[in-house]
């Protein structure tokens, strides 16, 4: 037994409570584990269309997604199939552990139907709440079950695992409710940030959709004084093209110089860390370089995406990512960047290949794009850097309040 699992209570506790907590297995406090099931598609009966189907892909610690499949038209007499109340805890027990889905768990916000590979459980009211079960299985469940699963990329949990995951309760229902009370707080406040950072980039997509030009040159929304007609100009005049180059002998977890690769650019546009470094190179990237995608996956998402490079000397590219350099130093990548990635369908559309989509220099260099005189591009770009910068802070605060929602899981439970 573990140093964590021999403690007798949490290191945060409220008043009034001082009684040891006790060691149990989650099998000795639940009165039913219950596992979804596939419908069937060939009964007469159907069900309502206001049922939902909910798959573990949809679970994501703690919330719902909003792509739950409604299966109208799906077997209602299946005995298999049952409907499972608003407020019951669920377990994602299939799913690819890298995609971060098996063992994500949740309170379900509607009535629905489960797929096999979700797992309702059902708590006993004398011992333990639905809500505090939750709390501790975000906490300490997943992290058990995982390790209770390892060994392939793909494997269920079962009854029997989950069963015998240890937990360890306080046995006061008062305690727990208290516990899930201010849990609670802290996770609608969460969600209320979250849906706020939704908000600022449907406020960014909508503004994009207007601030650019149609094919009519002019857009929809301008900023007072400008009126001029926008004009059709090809990307490689504007940007010179180079190439990434091979670095994959020299890399390395540190280093001087951090290597931009196919990871390093988000579907937004924003720059990420690759995680990998270079010590030596011949050429470094400059402050408001662009860097291009040029090798995606099938569905294309990220081809043709590019991010700004942010500061001089920092930063050296790999292959399959492209260096687009403004060839005046008037040229505003500020404004370029949403551009291009406001239009990613064309890259999509160019892209040649099946298992992967690959774009080459040609495509990217005769590209054409409706651009503004440099002032108009200027104010542009500064404005929706700006928004680009307030979605960063709310990205910041939320995972501020996400650390300390697990400090606070860390030291609530055992």
């Amino acid at each position: 037994m573990t140093k964590e699992q021999n403690k007798k209570a949490p290191n945060l506790r409220f008043k009034g409570f001082t009684n040891d907590w006790e060691q149990r297995k989650l099998g000795e406090v639940t009165l039913e584990m219950y596992n979804g099931q596939t419908p069937s598609r060939n009964n007469s009966k159907f069900w309502n269309d206001n049922i939902f189907w909910l798959t573990s892909g949809e679970l994501n610690h703690g919330t719902i997604k909003n792509t739950i499949e409604k299966i109208s038209k799906l077997g209602q007499k299946d005995k298999n199939l049952r409907l499972v109340k608003k407020g019951t805890f669920v377990i994602a027990i299939t799913g690819l552990e890298a995609a971060g889905i098996r063992g994500n768990c949740a309170i379900l916000g509607i009535d629905t139907t489960l797929n096999q590979s979700v797992m309702a459980i059902y708590p006993d009211p004398k011992k333990v709440t639905n809500e505090f079960l939750f709390n501790w299985y975000e906490k300490v469940g997943q992290h058990y079950g995982i390790i209770y699963t390892q060994g392939t990329k793909q494997q269920s949990y079962n009854s029997n695992i989950l069963n015998i995951l240890p937990i360890s309760i306080t046995p006061s229902l008062k305690e727990q409710r208290q516990i899930n009370q201010i849990l609670k707080k802290v996770n609608d406040f969460i969600d209320l940030q979250q849906r706020k950072l939704e908000l600022l980039k449907e406020i960014k997509k909508g503004l994009l959709q207007k601030m650019f030009a149609d094919k009519s040159n002019f857009p929809i929304l301008r900023f007072e004084g400008f009126h001029a007609e926008w004009e059709q100009r090809k990307l490689g005049e504007l940007y010179s093209y180079h190439n990434g180059k091979a670095h994959e002998q020299n890399q390395r977890s540190s280093g001087k110089y951090e290597l931009i690769n196919l990871n390093s650019i988000s579907v937004d546009g924003t720059l990420k860390s690759s995680g990998r470094y270079i010590n030596h190179a011949d050429e470094i990237l400059r402050q408001n370089d662009l860097v291009m995608i040029l090798s995606d996956i099938a569905h294309g998402t990220l081809l043709g995406r590019v991010a700004i490079i942010p500061q001089d000397n920092k930063y050296v590219l790999n292959q399959r990512v492209a260096l687009l350099r403004p060839i005046s130093k008037s040229e505003n990548s500020n404004f370029m960047a949403p551009l291009i990635n406001n239009n990613q369908r064309y890259f999509h559309k160019m892209g040649i290949g099946t298992s992967q989509l690959n774009i080459s220099k040609s495509t990217v260099i005769e590209s054409l794009w409706q651009i503004p005189k440099i002032k108009e591009q200027s104010v542009i770009g500064n404005f929706l850097q700006n928004i680009d910068h307030i979605i960063a802070l709310q990205h910041q605060r939320l995972s501020k309040l996400d650390e300390i929602k697990k400090s606070l899981l860390q030291q609530m439970f055992i």
